[in-house]
């Protein structure tokens, strides 16, 4: 399941390339590099959910193990 972050990147990362789109077809430079910068930013926030995720299912995993 995803958590707050990998949710979040994922939005701003949708939020860019539209903003990218909508930058090439209106001509618009400085809007397209607003979305290329909101879609790295959201590539950069999903992982680090991502990866927040994975380290708390790990954490879960071992601490069932200690318990047996």
């Amino acid at each position: 399941m995803w958590n707050k972050n990998e949710r979040q990147g994922n939005i701003d990362q949708a939020k860019g390339r539209v903003k990218q789109a909508v930058g090439t077809l209106t001509r618009d430079d400085r809007l397209k590099v607003d979305g290329q910068v909101d879609e790295a930013v959201g590539k950069v926030e999903a992982t680090v959910g991502r990866t927040r995720r994975k380290v708390g299912d790990a954490i879960a995993r071992v601490g069932k193990a200690v318990k047996r």
